[in-house]
């Protein structure tokens, strides 16, 4: 077992490759012995490789306009692609609030999708602004309040007092 042991160690140290063996640039005469007696390992080299094996072609040896970029459509068109649409890392839901004035906006002249009632003109100004000031007051004095729009208002939710059903369990 222990001659094993010897023996693998022994392989290992015939696999280490000499400093002036390897392709890496090296110090030489007596800053070599300096760096050997003061090194961890003396066996191992600096790391910086030899130019001319691991440089090939060497920089500058090509003419700097020869290479041509493939752009890639549509995303290299820098004008149709901006940053902003590309970087999904950052394409977090946007918060939206609806304030009360708004509710009782749309519950009481409705939505251009589907007006409660025909606004042309100067009478459409008006109940604009009259629906603004209602909706100061919030949601429970709208329906709250003696006018006919609170009551009709109402009739949006139903019967029950809302809306939304399920299609199956009616």
């Amino acid at each position: 077992m222990a001659s094993q042991a010897a023996a693998k160690v022994a392989q290992a140290a015939n696999r280490v490759v000499p400093v002036n063996k390897k392709y890496t640039v090296q110090s030489t005469g007596i800053w070599e012995t300096i760096r050997r007696v003061f090194a961890v390992d003396p066996t191992r080299s600096n790391g910086v490789p030899l130019n001319p094996q691991f440089r090939n072609p060497p920089p500058g040896s090509n003419e700097p306009f020869s290479f041509i970029d493939p752009v890639t459509l549509p995303a290299g068109d820098i004008a149709e692609n901006p940053y902003w649409k590309r970087d999904s890392r950052r394409s977090y839901p946007q918060l939206s609030f609806v304030k009360q004035g708004d509710v009782v906006g749309l519950l009481s002249v409705g939505s251009e999708a589907s007006p409660r009632k025909e606004l042309i003109g100067e009478e459409g100004g008006k109940e604009l602004v009259r629906v603004g000031e209602v909706g100061e007051r919030g949601l429970a004095a709208f329906f709250e309040g003696g006018d006919r729009e609170g009551k009709a208002a109402l009739e949006v939710f139903g019967k029950g007092g809302c809306r939304l059903r399920l299609v199956g369990l009616v």
